[in-house]
């Protein structure tokens, strides 16, 4: 093998607030120094967080912003490229034009600018379902063009539970590089229940708490004293100002429960199986989404009080460390949270890659 890696220096694209960056930045060697999104809101928050990176707002079609991220990912001697490039077109529908549907540019551009700036490594994030639809049609149409980049590749779908992450949140993740095959990271199965994620946080009532607020109780597992150890104070712990049909509703369902002890006139339109559910304190959340504050979304509500849970009690099902700070309007802070790669899950991926690569 040629030389190894001393420091990985990552463009990250289509960054959001930076689940991505802040998990990779867990393994000391590794460090964004540019994020490009089109969200303004959701690099205000990337920024708070990781002042140090270099911040491009704009969409990477634009001619100019991509000349600009081109310009300084050599500049700054960008060696890593991470993203999650949105393929509306992957769907059945969308197998005759493939990777040339117009709804899958965006993949395009970011594998256009792996090309210009011959990253060491990149790696891609996206929805399971990419490698499964069509038979695995799209799949292969994303090995062929990445393979044609000289790039070495594995692929599969990691469960966040399988890194520390109390969430069963599946993704599908590529790992390319140059030089060799690095395979995925192989978690431990060391499960972190919504217990240990949250139970330090059941206090707030419907529409109780602040923006910032003094820690209320002590830490009652590992799980929550390392999410608290960088943070004196405790941010983004508000609970929705639900109404009070929807109170009365959470109030007739016993803990851990969920619509089935709702009379049926209570239930509403809607049909699917866990809306109005609780979250069960021994097992991991499902999949956070970007409607978690909503108690009629989905099994989002708190497990015993009667509201969903709060942006801070998302971010720690996503295992955000609570130093991490969540930044603009209720609507986009819960966009954040729920787009987010899991940290925990992103530093995995980064100590495989330097296990492999680093010196």
């Amino acid at each position: 093998m040629s030389d190894r890696i001393e420091s990985f220096k990552i463009l990250d694209l289509f960054s959001g607030a930076g689940g991505f960056s802040y998990g990779m930045e867990k393994n000391q060697h590794f460090h964004t120094v540019i994020a490009v999104d089109f969200n303004p809101n959701a690099l205000t928050t990337f920024k708070y967080n990781m002042p140090d990176t270099q911040i491009i707002t704009g969409d990477i079609t634009d001619a100019e912003i991509k000349k600009q991220i081109i310009e300084s990912s050599r500049k700054l001697h960008v060696n890593m490229i991470i993203g999650g490039p949105p393929c509306q077109g992957f769907s059945l529908k969308g197998k005759k034009l493939g990777l040339n549907d117009p709804r899958n540019f965006l993949f395009n551009e970011y594998l256009s600018i792996v090309e210009i700036v011959q990253p060491d490594v990149f790696t891609i994030e996206n929805v399971k379902s990419l490698l499964s639809t069509s038979a695995g049609w799209f799949k292969n149409q994303i090995l062929e063009k990445v393979h044609k980049l000289g790039y070495k590749v594995s692929y599969g779908i990691l469960n966040a539970s399988s890194f520390g992450v109390p969430q069963a949140r599946e993704r599908a993740i590529f790992i390319c590089c140059k030089e060799k095959e690095i395979n995925l990271p192989i978690g431990e199965n060391n499960i972190v229940t919504v217990r240990e994620a949250i139970e330090d946080l059941a206090y707030l009532n419907s529409g109780e708490g602040e923006f910032e607020q003094n820690y209320l109780y002590e830490p009652t597992s590992d799980y929550q004293r390392d999410r608290r150890k960088n943070s004196k104070k405790l941010y983004n712990h508000k609970a929705s100002n639900h109404s009070n049909i929807a109170i009365k509703k959470l109030s007739m369902i016993p803990p851990e429960c969920g619509k089935e002890h709702l009379p049926r006139e209570l239930i509403g339109k809607q049909q699917f199986s866990g809306t109005w559910g609780r979250l069960k304190w021994d097992t991991v959340s499902p999949t956070i989404d970007t409607r978690f504050d909503a108690s009629s979304n989905g099994t989002n509500n708190h497990p015993f009080l009667n509201r969903s849970i709060t942006p801070r009690e998302a971010a720690r099902l996503q295992s955000f460390d609570d130093e991490f700070v969540f930044i603009g309007a209720k609507v986009q802070i819960r966009q954040q949270i729920g787009n987010a790669v899991p940290p925990l899950m992103a530093k995995a991926i980064a100590d495989k890659i330097y296990e492999e690569l680093g010196v």
